[in-house]
């Protein structure tokens, strides 16, 4: 999957998004330091084990580069990572399965993408880019040539895909 690029200063805006999913119960938000393991636990369980280790790097920055959807329960739904795999990348996000296609996705990406943009970053780069139509359709984002594998050629066997 390659690499795509995102210029942050032509982003759609975040909060119609976030509006919208207000209206039905879903907050996006920064998690606290005291649910790090609950995320971490619920990424483990829904996703591939190395984006564990991904936004636990993502959680150690200040501010955090991590994002999380919540239901009306409260019970994680999706999250969202920059700067967790590379500075200046976005990515690995997941939202769980019965909760797709109700743009929690597009929210997590969006308030990611505004952090960046919010922390001077000019660019994103969406890594390991699976739908690369979606990105482009929702952010504009362009698929790097010749980046796939890219930054990942390297990675220690036995590791998944990243991003």
């Amino acid at each position: 999957m390659p690499d795509m690029l995102v210029k942050l200063y032509e982003l759609p805006p975040l909060q119609p998004c976030l509006d919208n999913l207000k209206s039905r119960g879903i907050k996006i938000r920064r998690p606290m330091a005291c649910e790090t393991h609950l995320l971490l636990r619920w990424i483990g369980e829904q996703f591939e084990e190395v984006w564990v280790s991904e936004t636990r790097m993502a959680l150690g920055q200040d501010p955090g580069g991590c994002f999380v959807a919540l239901d009306k329960d409260r019970k994680i739904c999706g999250f969202a990572n920059y700067d967790a795999t590379l500075r200046g990348f976005f990515g690995p996000t997941g939202v769980a399965e019965d909760m797709r296609g109700q743009g929690i996705g597009k929210g997590l990406l969006l308030a990611c993408l505004h952090a960046m943009a919010g922390s001077r970053y000019g660019y994103a780069i969406i890594g390991w880019a699976g739908p690369t139509e979606y990105y482009a359709r929702t952010v504009g984002a362009t698929v790097i040539e010749g980046s796939e594998p890219g930054v990942f050629r390297d990675l220690i066997q036995g590791l998944g895909s990243s991003g």
